[in-house]
């Protein structure tokens, strides 16, 4: 499906979209359809920050991601045989405190939601506290922490630490997610998991509401 990604990441929204229901008229699978426009979103990031695209693109891209995910969320459902009986499970989600990137997390987010979670996307630079207070309130299944840079490390490890502090640590699956992630960072942070794939990510979070 490379060229839905070329049209997405080229910004051509009508071609995307006339390619999206194509691909769904034809059967194939909305799992690999929205893959693509994750291809597409990491592209669109790495000209951002080679500074071939500015943030009006990266707005038009969320926008584009929205209708895309329109049209894909009915046949993911019917394919996922879980549809329309309610939500499976909770999960929070934030980009750590001292890092503003979010293309990751909302494909996360979104990926979450197309695949039945109730999501609270506390956004971006979010204090510990705030996510804690979140966690208790929202009560959870997943916590998922974003962070693309190595900066992030150490707010990760403090929120597990805080999470820990509070009590409240078991309550809570954690997983981190971002470029930079690996088993030696998962150690160290003290989360149950990590990736740097939405869908690997959504997998291992509805593996977990299922056990």
């Amino acid at each position: 499906m490379k060229d839905l990604t070329d049209a997405m990441a080229d910004m051509n929204e009508d071609k995307a979209l006339e390619l999206t229901q194509k691909y769904l008229d034809e059967g194939e699978s909305p799992v690999e359809i929205f893959r693509a426009y994750q291809a597409a979103m990491e592209e669109i990031g790495k000209r951002f920050e080679q500074n071939l695209y500015f943030v009006p693109e990266l707005i038009m891209a969320g926008e584009m991601m929205k209708a895309g995910a329109g049209l894909i969320k009915p046949h993911l459902k019917d394919d996922d045989d879980g549809g329309g009986a309610g939500k499976i499970g909770k999960f929070l989600i934030a980009t750590i405190e001292g890092d503003i990137h979010d293309i990751g997390k909302n494909i996360m987010g979104m990926m979450l939601d197309l695949n039945g979670f109730e999501v609270m996307d506390l956004g971006v630079d979010v204090p510990l506290q705030k996510i804690v207070d979140a966690a208790k309130e929202f009560k959870p299944n997943v916590i998922g922490l974003s962070g693309l840079l190595t900066l992030a490390f150490d707010p990760m490890k403090a929120l597990v630490d805080k999470l820990k502090d509070e009590g409240v640590r078991d309550d809570y699956k954690v997983i981190i997610g971002g470029a930079q992630m690996d088993q030696h960072v998962c150690d160290y942070v003290g989360a149950d998991a990590w990736v740097t794939d939405a869908v690997a990510g959504v997998n291992q979070s509805k593996a977990w509401v299922a056990a």
